[in-house]
C-alpha cells in the first residue's frame, strides 16, 4: 500500500510493527518506523483499541485484513514531520463492498482541516478499489466536528444504528460513481 499525498499531508500506511510499537509505548521505534514525531499525548493503547473494531489478537492474526487502507496523517512541507492523526478503514470491504471510514486528529491539531483533508484522500483511494462499492461513516448526532467532516466528504445520510457504548449513531454513505 502506497503513501497518499495531499497539499499538507503524507498519509502513510500503518503496519503491524508500527502498531505493535505504539501498543508497547515504544515511542522511539514508532517514530523511526513512520519517519515522523508523535505528539506527547497521542497515540496510546486506548486509542488503538478504540480505533479498530476488532480485538488486538485478531489484528495480529490478520494485519493485512484489519489494517487495510489505514493511514497516519503526517505533516509535510515543514521542518519537522509530525503525526497529527489517522484515518482508519475498519478492515477490508465486506461481502456487499462496504467499508467504514473513521478519523481522529490529536488535540493541538484539531480545527485545522486535517480530518477533512486526510479523510478525503483515503475516501477517494477506497472508492477506486475494485472491491469497494460504498464507504460509510458513523457518528453520534452531538459530534458537530465529525458531522462537518462527513458533510465536506459529500456523504449522505443513510439511517441510524445502535452501538453498545455510544448509543444511537448516525450512518452516512458515499457510493462509487
Amino acid at each position: 500500500m502506497s503513501t497518499l499525498t495531499t497539499e499538507r499531508l503524507d498519509l502513510t500506511p500503518v503496519s503491524l510493527p508500527l502498531l505493535e510499537a505504539v501498543i508497547r509505548g515504544d515511542r522511539l521505534e514508532a517514530e523511526a518506523l513512520c519517519g515522523a514525531h508523535f505528539p506527547d499525548a497521542w497515540p496510546g493503547r486506548a486509542l488503538v483499541e478504540r480505533a479498530f473494531s476488532s480485538p488486538l489478537d485478531r489484528l495480529r492474526d490478520d494485519p493485512e485484513a484489519f489494517l487495510w487502507g489505514t493511514r497516519l496523517m503526517v505533516t509535510r512541507g515543514q521542518v519537522e514531520r509530525v503525526v497529527v492523526g489517522s484515518v482508519v478503514l475498519n478492515g477490508r470491504p465486506d461481502a456487499t463492498g462496504t467499508v467504514e471510514i473513521g478519523y481522529g486528529v490529536e488535540g493541538k491539531s484539531q480545527g485545522q482541516g486535517y480530518a477533512t483533508e486526510g479523510s478525503r484522500a483515503v475516501l477517494h483511494w477506497a472508492l477506486q478499489q475494485t472491491a469497494v462499492k460504498r464507504v460509510i461513516a458513523t457518528t453520534p448526532a452531538w459530534h458537530r466536528a465529525s458531522l462537518r467532516v462527513i458533510e465536506k466528504l459529500g456523504m449522505r445520510a443513510a439511517g441510524t444504528l445502535d452501538h453498545d457504548l455510544l448509543g444511537e449513531l448516525l450512518v452516512f454513505e458515499r457510493f462509487r460513481e
